[in-house]
């Protein structure tokens, strides 16, 4: 193969993994809607005072105390910082998971 067909095929993988991530993108601009927002800072809002794990678009995630809760972000404490976290990007809220004896859980798999 000469060197042409290499840049063609890295071009195509390049353009296809840009294509993903565009989508992935894509997918927050549809959550600014107003209803989807309130009903997330309504269920953040019993989460205020418990360590949790925050997921957010693109597979991210936050750990930490959540302390506050306001009309558009959350704060997160963790190991002496605070993180404010734009509701609009938080997929999932759960409580860290802990093992019968009330110890963290070390691996926590989805």
């Amino acid at each position: 193969m000469n060197s042409s067909t290499y840049i063609l095929l890295f071009l195509l993988i390049f353009l296809i993994v840009h294509e993903r991530r565009n989508k992935e993108w894509n997918v927050v601009k549809h959550r600014k809607n107003k209803a989807e927002v309130k009903d997330m800072i309504e269920l953040a809002k019993r989460f205020v005072g418990k360590e949790c794990l925050i997921y957010l678009f693109g597979g991210n995630q936050i750990t930490g105390v959540i302390q506050e809760v306001s009309d558009s972000a959350i704060l997160v404490e963790n190991k002496g910082m605070t993180d404010a976290v734009n509701l609009e990007f938080v997929t999932r809220i759960r409580e860290y998971p802990r093992k019968k004896n009330g110890k963290k859980k070390a691996l926590i798999l989805e």
